[in-house]
């Protein structure tokens, strides 16, 4: 039996505490929100977690929405229900024996909660942590493709690359 995992995210409260997306949220708030789900979409797709992120409705007033972006699923909380309110209740919706939910907040109270109800947290720090380090080596992986993309596909013996080496300094 494989365990699934999940990574909820309170995405207003990450977006509080990490510095870019925080001095973003000041100038654009809706770009931070897609910063964020960006970010969240590559570590799904590093982690192999399945990512939802979560907000708060009180910015964004109405019935619950839910969308995907990049495959990670955003919910926008109904009118009068908190981030923490719909973030306690997923817990105890994907909880079973073969699952694994960690909880991204630094939000104390909130951690609580959500260990109460079997979840793991993981703090704004951590996960920030976590996200430099996957996109190093996202950098490092895209790097080593452009290499091997600007070597030559066709193997030579030692003998013909001297040869080619010594025509391309115009030696004979």
């Amino acid at each position: 039996m494989r365990t699934r995992q999940y990574l909820i995210v309170d995405g207003y409260n990450i977006i509080g505490a990490w510095p870019e997306l925080r001095g973003l949220k000041t100038s654009d708030f809706a770009k931070a929100r897609d910063l964020l789900i960006e970010y969240m979409a590559e570590y799904q797709g590093s982690t192999g977690h399945q990512v939802i992120v979560v907000f708060d409705a009180h910015l964004s007033p109405g019935t619950e929405k839910k969308t995907k972006n990049y495959r990670v699923e955003v919910i926008f909380t109904r009118e009068n229900e908190t981030a923490d309110e719909r973030i306690e209740r997923l817990v105890g919706e994907l909880k079973s024996i073969d699952t694994r939910i960690y909880v991204a907040t630094s939000d104390s109270t909130e951690q609580w909660q959500i260990f109460g109800k079997g979840a793991l947290r993981k703090s704004a720090r951590e996960l920030k942590n976590e996200m430099d380090e996957i996109q190093k080596e996202i950098h490092v992986s895209v790097g080593e493709r452009k290499r091997r993309q600007n070597t030559s596909s066709i193997h030579l013996s030692d003998e013909i690359a001297e040869i080619f080496e010594r025509w391309r300094r115009g030696q004979k």
